[in-house]
């Protein structure tokens, strides 16, 4: 049977082939787990916008449903924390993507073993875990920021983020599906953070 570090490496034993011709998506979920590491996390946190991350962002807000939202960088994490507390748990965007991911798991489910797929899925967070902590670390030392709190936030978002991107490909769901879209801004070195009003924030 295939396990997380069959999946996540990409070293499959022979026997395990059969289950990539089975579900071809999970193959490309393991391909996935690939690009993790090579993302620079946060590597850009506090920076002015650039066009591509601004375009990212609006992409982005347009595909989950707010058209009439605009994008805006945080400059401080001071600013960063703030925009979290006040939006968070229930927030608009929030209760979008959980709909989403719903959808996108009855979707996953119909053409992937619902076993496989956990494993599959639960090693991409694993994977991401570790990157995704090393660099929003290296970010946070640059700032002398040591708010422990702030740091497991951000990754808890970013780890989402890779699960969330993870269930696309597993789900064979379009390219420019929102959680593609919102990978793309991680891709970009920000750090993505809420919908505050009409105001989506990136730091």
């Amino acid at each position: 049977m295939m396990n997380d570090n069959d999946i996540i490496e990409g070293g499959v034993e022979e026997e395990d082939r059969d289950v990539f011709a089975l579900y071809p998506t999970l193959e490309l979920v393991g391909k996935f787990a690939q690009i993790i590491p090579r993302t620079d996390w946060f590597y850009r946190i506090g920076m002015p916008l650039t066009p591509e991350a601004r375009r990212a962002a609006e992409d982005y807000i347009l595909a989950l449903g707010f058209p009439e939202a605009h994008v805006a960088s945080v400059r401080s994490w001071e600013e960063a924390m703030a925009s979290m507390e006040t939006g968070g748990w229930n927030s608009p965007s929030w209760e979008t993507e959980e709909q989403l991911m719903c959808s996108l798991m009855d979707q996953a489910i119909d053409i992937v073993d619902e076993q496989f797929l956990e494993v599959a899925l639960t090693s991409i967070s694993a994977k991401a875990s570790e990157h995704v902590m090393e660099g929003i670390m290296t970010a946070a030392a640059r700032f002398g920021i040591e708010d422990d709190d702030l740091l497991r936030a951000g990754t808890g978002m970013a780890v989402k983020t890779c699960y969330q991107a993870a269930l696309v490909i597993a789900a064979d769901a379009e390219e420019d599906h929102p959680f593609a879209l919102k990978y793309r801004m991680y891709e970009t070195g920000y750090w993505p953070l809420d919908l505050m009003g009409s105001t989506y924030n990136i730091f």
